[in-house]
């Protein structure tokens, strides 16, 4: 299972049709958008560059804000997840 399969199953996203406003992480983290706030091509080089092992929705679930947040601090141009996350849906929305 490819890593953007699992990101689907994850999310309960199989196709878009099943949930046309959830966009999933791997369309959120496109490879332009992490090349331009990060040095990785994709989420998956991100989450392996900080051993985020991400293999069910409880292994995301588990991992600690606080720990996420310097992950994110260190390896992109943003303050923290929620700054990320936030910018990923701007770009993503004005993109659609």
């Amino acid at each position: 299972m490819s890593f953007e399969d699992l990101l689907k199953d994850l999310q309960g996203q199989k196709t878009i049709q099943e949930d046309p406003n959830h966009v999933s992480l791997d369309k959120l983290f496109n490879e332009s958008f992490m090349s331009k706030h990060s040095s990785f091509k994709s989420f998956d080089e991100f989450l392996e560059k900080g051993n985020f092992q991400v293999k069910t929705q409880e292994d995301i679930n588990n991992i600690h804000d606080e720990l996420f947040d310097r992950h994110v601090v260190r390896e992109t141009d943003f303050a923290s997840w929620k700054s990320m996350l936030d910018k990923a849906n701007v770009e993503y929305s004005s993109e659609s």
